[in-house]
């Protein structure tokens, strides 16, 4: 039987929360609903929308993304997204179990062998990033992520943007010529500052630049594609096909949903589908747990239009826990030459380890997002 029976929830070191979707017949399907400082939340609408789910036929995995997301007469954002996102991965999960393939060969067969990933770097001044990056190329990484900055001014001084281009020189100056990194600007630039930098940045021909402005901005996206040859990317803090087709239409180069905020599989093979046809490419945000890694690579298999995919190994986030420590295997999900190698393992393609997993749930988790302020006493964009 596929009738479900049992949902679990599982709040993991460093800041993650797994789903656990569990058939009468005791096949098991992993999710991962992590909402950056909002996962307790989260975890609630998980356990509110498995009262949908449970003595339910856990293959009609359309009809149940249809009413978890469309039964309520409020829905959407993060919090809601977020939990219908760890749900349908597991739901994906079970169906590849089930029927003996990865998720990828349910969703039309693969397109690829193999998926270039990419590493964060952070680094605020110029030689922690060259030592950085320089430990990214030794791990065989082809290309790397870097913050534009910290917090900015409204109107940013000489100083500050001349710190973003320098920043930037040295990462291209470590990385050569055959090696990419982007430039995330996590929307802390207004679009004042980003008119003024995105110039400077072209002579070092960033892979892209990444939310230059925050989310609920995103009808000036446009004027920002308009001020730079540099592509443009943004994404992580949108949830729907919906909110994706202004930014589509707005000119960007690469959509960034994530996996674990944008509907899961189910929502994001559609937003790729969308972004397709505005000839754009599809990188999704990943800095979360092997779950969320998984799914993504799921669908990069599967995806014409996949560009390249994040992960979070190493990353300052990941304290108490790395991103393959609740894997049984950990060889799936290992890098060979800046890439992942196609996974062929039923469903997500990964074991976890339900011992540990099980375990760090007991210590649990509080992460939070850091609050910022100016010099003078007022809020910073985060």
């Amino acid at each position: 039987m596929t009738k479900i029976a049992k949902v679990e929830t599982f709040l993991v070191a460093p800041r993650w929360l797994f789903v656990r979707v569990e058939t009468e017949s005791g096949i098991v399907g992993w999710g991962e609903a992590t909402c950056e400082g909002r996962s307790e939340t989260v975890r609630t609408a998980v356990h509110q929308l498995s009262e949908l789910l449970i003595g339910r036929d856990a293959l009609r995995i359309e009809d149940h993304w249809q009413v978890m997301t469309k039964g309520s007469f409020y829905r959407g954002g993060p919090i809601l997204a977020s939990a219908v996102s760890g749900l349908d991965q597991a739901l994906w999960d079970i169906a590849g179990k089930h029927y003996g393939a990865p998720v990828h060969q349910l969703l039309g067969g693969p397109v690829r062998d193999k998926i270039r990933v990419y590493g964060w770097v952070g680094g605020d001044e110029p030689a922690e990033i060259r030592d950085q990056i320089s430990a990214q190329v030794e791990a065989g990484l082809t290309a790397v992520k870097m913050n534009a900055s910290g917090r900015m001014g409204a109107l940013a001084s000489v100083a500050e943007l001349d710190a973003v281009v320098q920043r930037v020189a040295v990462a291209r100056e470590v990385l050569g010529d055959d090696r990419d990194v982007a430039v995330d600007f996590h929307g802390r630039f207004t679009l004042a500052n980003v008119r003024r930098v995105a110039p400077l940045l072209e002579p070092y021909r960033p892979f892209f630049l990444e939310e230059p402005v925050v989310p609920e901005n995103s009808h000036l996206i446009g004027e920002v594609v308009r001020c730079t040859t540099t592509p443009v990317s943004t994404g992580e803090r949108l949830y729907s096909r919906q909110e994706f087709l202004p930014v589509l239409q707005a000119g960007i180069a690469v959509a960034q949903p994530d996996l674990a905020h944008a509907g899961g599989i189910t929502e994001v093979r559609k937003i790729a589908t969308l972004a397709e046809v505005y000839d754009v490419q599809l990188a999704p945000h990943c800095p979360l747990g092997p779950i969320a890694l998984a799914a993504c690579l799921q669908v990069g298999f599967a995806t014409p239009n996949f560009l390249i995919q994040e992960q979070s190994v190493g990353i300052h986030y990941n304290q108490g826990a790395e991103v393959l420590d609740y894997c049984l295997d950990k060889t799936p999900l290992t890098f060979v030459d800046g890439c992942v190698q196609r996974l062929t393992a039923p469903g997500l393609g990964i074991e976890i380890d339900e011992h540990a997993v099980r375990t760090a749930d007991k210590r649990g988790h509080a992460w939070r997002s850091p609050t910022w302020r100016h010099p003078d006493g007022s809020f910073a964009e985060w």
